[in-house]
C-alpha cells in the first residue's frame, strides 16, 4: 500500500519577502484596541459619576437651605475658560502633527513639539488662572466655610484643576517620549491624553454653566 507524498509548495523569491516591512507591522496594531485608551474611557465615567454626585448636591442644597447667598463669579473664570477651549485646539492640532511626522515624515518634528509645549503652557496658566479665581474670592471674604456656595466653588474649581493637572502630567509624558524619539506608530498616549484633554474642556464648560446658574 503506497501513500502519495505531495511536494511540498514552492516559495520564489528571497525568504525576506515573506516578512513585512515593520512600518505596516506598527499600523495594524495601530487599530488594535490599546489598554491605555480603555483605562481613558474607564476613567472619564467614573469623573463624570463624582461631577454628577456633586451637581445633584449642589441643586439639592440649594433647594433645601432656608436663605442661599447667591454669590458673583470672577470674570477670570471667562479668560479662563478662553484659555482652556484654545488649549483644546493646540493640542488636536499637535496630535495631528505627531500623526503626519509618525507616519510620513511630512510635518517637522520642531513643529510637532511647538504645538505640544504650547498646549502645556496655556494648561498651566489655566490653572494659574483659577488659582487667581480663588485669591478673588479670599479677598472679597469668601473662604471654603463662608457658605454652602463658596464651598460648592472651591471644591469643584479645585477637583477639576487636580484632574487638569493629571492631564498636564500625561502630556509631560508624551513630550519627553516624543522628544526622545520614543514613539511607536500606534500613539496610543497621545491619543489618550487628546481624549482625557478634550473632556476636560467640556467638562469644564459644563461646570461654568453650572455655577453661573446657581451661584
Amino acid at each position: 500500500m503506497s501513500t502519495a507524498v505531495q511536494n511540498p509548495p514552492q516559495i520564489h523569491g528571497n525568504w525576506n519577502d515573506l516578512i513585512p516591512p515593520s512600518e505596516d507591522l506598527l499600523l495594524d496594531e495601530d487599530y488594535s484596541p490599546q489598554p491605555s485608551r480603555t483605562g481613558v474611557w474607564v476613567g472619564l465615567a467614573a469623573i463624570t459619576m463624582t461631577f454628577a454626585g456633586f451637581t445633584s448636591a449642589l441643586i439639592v442644597s440649594q433647594g433645601s437651605a432656608s436663605e442661599w447667598k447667591h454669590i458673583a463669579l470672577p470674570p477670570i473664570l471667562y479668560l479662563n475658560t478662553l484659555v482652556l477651549l484654545i488649549s483644546s485646539v493646540t493640542l488636536e492640532i499637535s496630535r495631528r502633527c505627531v500623526a503626519a511626522y509618525a507616519r510620513q515624515r511630512s510635518t517637522p518634528k520642531a513643529t510637532a513639539m511647538s504645538w505640544l509645549m504650547a498646549t502645556f503652557f496655556l494648561g498651566l496658566l489655566f490653572v494659574a488662572g483659577q488659582y487667581e479665581a480663588w485669591l478673588h474670592f479670599r479677598a472679597n471674604g469668601l473662604f471654603l466655610a463662608t457658605n454652602l456656595g463658596s464651598s460648592f466653588f472651591y471644591v469643584l474649581t479645585a477637583v477639576h484643576a487636580l484632574h487638569l493637572l493629571g492631564g498636564i502630567t500625561a502630556l509631560i509624558v508624551v513630550i519627553g517620549r516624543f522628544g526622545n524619539g520614543q514613539f511607536s506608530l500606534r500613539k496610543s498616549t497621545m491619543d489618550s491624553t487628546a481624549y482625557y484633554w478634550h473632556f476636560m474642556s467640556v467638562l469644564w464648560l459644563y461646570l461654568l454653566w453650572i455655577l453661573w446658574l446657581k451661584l
